[in-house]
């Protein structure tokens, strides 16, 4: 086995912060100059950014992701009694979010080719929701491994069927859908700033987008304990849920970046279909469709002995995700649509990330190409076990 020369980062912020100079230092010096580290300037101002980056009229931000997804819910009033339709191959937060607000989690099936969840399993998983005398309430759409869900389809269903959409766009802000960037898509939208995120901060972050100007000004009021007209006047139960101005000052100098960053992951995910075209399963785009890359995520038949050949090599990979939420002991024994999510259990099996970042040089990238290749030449299975030729 050949070893690179110094650790391959799966995630390589810190070449991301020497892109960035002092950027990010000299806007948290101007908050801790103000002093104001709890909505400050730096939140007002990015809102109205990342607003106009997204095309909506409303951007609020806050403390993570969850809390985004739990504030989007409780703005619709779903709790006890109602079940949210969640596809059950993500991670936890989306089903955890609906759980938090009382609410039960309906599992349903994702797509292979995009990993994204799958309009056609919405009319099982409504079926499965009353049959446990639910009353079917909303959907949780996840942007898995940074490409847009098909809410083109999924809008539709939602309309039809009278249900709350939100587009859980954690991994996938920056991303577009025929012309239209995430943000746009559902009722809301909801997206994270985790740092591992293609726009990420240096702790936890989240934000809420939409066009309705009523989900709005609810959302604002949940993010401050349920504030009304001043700080002491509580209209509803709200929560702690408020971004503050250091994590917004480092977003507000990567955003100076994002543009640039999202067009160099378009590259790399390039180069990695040229050269694993013949090797493994590939992430497929739908047309129309833009990924922001947050993960490039294979498929192979032979997925550990693949990953345990690149770790020899000194090349990190993860596993996004290794066990359905279906299978999960806090949510075994909830609905789930139809008669099994068989997708998502053989996904499961197979999906292997690849390090993944805007800084990911070709010399590297060669290398992490040349790992692989020489695994999947070395299994007895290769790709041919799950029908991949």
């Amino acid at each position: 086995m050949t070893q690179s020369l110094r650790p391959i980062p799966f995630i390589d912020l810190q070449a991301q912060r020497a892109r960035l100079g002092r950027r990010v230092e000299e806007r948290i010096e101007r908050v801790l100059a103000h002093g104001a580290f709890i909505m400050g300037p730096e939140v007002g101002e990015l809102e109205r950014q990342l607003a106009t980056f997204a095309g909506v009229r409303h951007c609020i931000t806050c403390a993570n992701g969850t809390d985004g997804l739990q504030m989007a819910l409780r703005a619709r009033d779903i709790g006890p009694g109602d079940a949210v339709i969640v596809p059950a191959f993500t991670f936890v937060a989306a089903a955890e979010a609906v759980s938090l607000v009382g609410a039960t989690p309906v599992f349903a099936d994702i797509r292979e080719e995009d990993f994204n969840l799958d309009p056609l399993s919405i009319a099982p998983a409504i079926a499965a929701a009353r049959s446990a005398g639910l009353r079917p309430a909303g959907i949780i759409a996840v942007d898995l491994f940074g490409q847009p869900a098909d809410y083109e389809r999924l809008e539709t269903i939602a309309a039809e069927q009278g249900l709350f959409l939100i587009a859980d766009a954690a991994q996938s802000f920056g991303a577009a859908l025929n012309g239209k960037r995430v943000g746009r898509f559902g009722h809301v939208t909801a997206t994270s700033f985790f740092p591992s995120k293609p726009l990420g901060c240096y702790g936890d972050g989240g934000a809420l987008f939409t066009d309705d100007d009523a989900l709005a000004a609810v959302m604002r009021s949940l993010r401050e304990h349920g504030q009304g007209a001043d700080r002491y006047d509580h209209q509803r139960v709200g929560l702690n849920g408020r971004l503050d101005s250091i994590q917004a000052a480092v977003l507000l100098a990567k955003l100076e970046l994002f543009e640039p960053e999202i067009a160099a992951r378009q590259e790399i995910a390039a180069r990695y279909d040229r050269a694993l075209a013949a090797h493994a399963n590939l992430p497929k785009l739908r047309p129309g469709a833009l990924s922001v890359w947050a993960q490039y995520t294979i498929r192979l038949a032979d997925r550990d002995r693949v990953a345990a050949a690149l770790k020899a090599d000194g090349i990190p990979t993860a596993i996004h995700y290794p066990r359905p939420l279906h299978h999960q002991p806090a949510y075994a024994g909830l609905p789930i649509a139809g008669n099994g999510l068989t997708r998502s259990e053989k996904l499961a099996g197979e999906v292997l990330s690849l390090p993944m970042h805007a800084y990911l040089d070709a010399a590297t990238q060669d290398h992490i190409v040349a790992s692989l290749q020489r695994a999947v030449a070395g299994s007895d299975v290769g790709r041919t076990a799950s029908g991949y030729r």
